[in-house]
C-alpha cells in the first residue's frame, strides 16, 4: 500500500475538528490515530515538540502541526468545493486568538485565577455579533457557499453554544444559528465525527475517511 499521511486527532477538539474537515472535503486518505489528552503517546510528541492536537506527519517526514495550516496543505492539492476562495483571514485570526481567549474562559473558568465567565462571555460575544453582520448579506461568512473561512471558524463556535445550549438558543443572532445548525447537520461535518478508541503502537491502522 503507498504510504499516506498520518493524522494524530481527538474527536471533541475543535482545531482536529476543522483539520479533518478540510481533509475530508480535499479527499486526502490519512491513517488516523485518536489521542487520548491524558495519555498522549510517544509517537506523537516525538512528531512535534507541542504534542497537541491536530499534527499531521506527511510519508516525507515533513510534520504540519497548526490546524490551519493543515487545512491549507490539503485544499492547496484539491480543492473541489473552492473554500480557498472564501479564506477571510481576518475573520479566522480574530476567532483564533481575542475569541478563543474569552472562550476558553468562559467554558473553563476553573483553570484561571479570578476569572469571571460571564466577563468572557460577554466579550466572546462581541466576536459573534461581527460574524452576525456578515451573514446579513449572504448566507456563509464569506460568500454564497461555504469555504474555508466557516469551517474554520465553526467548531469553535459549536464549543461556546454548547457551554450553555438554552442561553445562546436565546440570544438575538438568529442568522447565526442558523448557520451553526446548518453546518452541524451537514453529512461532511457528521462525517468527521466518528468515535474511535484511543491509538496505541501495534494497533491495526484506522483509515480517514473510512471508506
Amino acid at each position: 500500500m503507498t504510504a499516506m499521511p498520518v493524522l494524530y486527532s481527538f474527536r471533541r477538539c475543535p482545531y482536529a475538528m476543522r483539520a479533518r474537515l478540510a481533509l475530508l472535503v480535499s479527499g486526502t486518505r490519512c491513517e488516523v490515530r485518536e489521542v487520548k489528552l491524558s495519555a498522549k503517546p510517544e509517537a506523537l510528541i516525538e512528531a512535534s515538540d507541542k504534542a497537541t492536537v491536530p499534527v499531521l506527519v506527511l510519508p516525507s517526514g515533513e510534520v504540519i502541526d497548526e490546524s490551519i495550516d493543515v487545512m491549507r496543505w490539503a485544499l492547496a492539492r484539491s480543492d473541489p468545493e473552492g473554500w480557498l476562495e472564501r479564506d477571510n483571514s481576518a475573520l479566522i485570526a480574530a476567532n483564533d486568538g481575542p475569541f478563543k481567549y474569552h472562550l476558553d474562559r468562559y467554558k473553563y473558568p476553573g483553570r484561571y485565577q479570578n476569572c469571571d465567565a460571564a466577563e468572557h462571555r460577554a466579550a466572546a460575544m462581541d466576536h459573534l455579533q461581527v460574524l452576525e453582520g456578515c451573514l446579513a448579506a449572504q448566507p456563509y461568512l464569506s460568500g454564497d457557499r461555504r469555504g474555508l473561512t466557516d469551517l474554520a471558524i465553526m467548531p469553535f463556535i459549536r464549543q461556546f453554544a454548547a457551554t450553555d445550549r438554552e442561553w445562546f438558543a436565546g440570544q438575538p443572532m438568529p442568522r447565526l444559528q442558523h448557520w451553526l445548525e446548518t453546518q452541524l447537520e451537514s453529512p461532511l461535518f457528521k462525517s468527521v465525527m466518528d468515535k474511535l478508541k484511543p491509538w496505541t503502537p501495534g494497533d491495526e491502522p484506522v483509515y480517514f475517511p473510512a471508506n
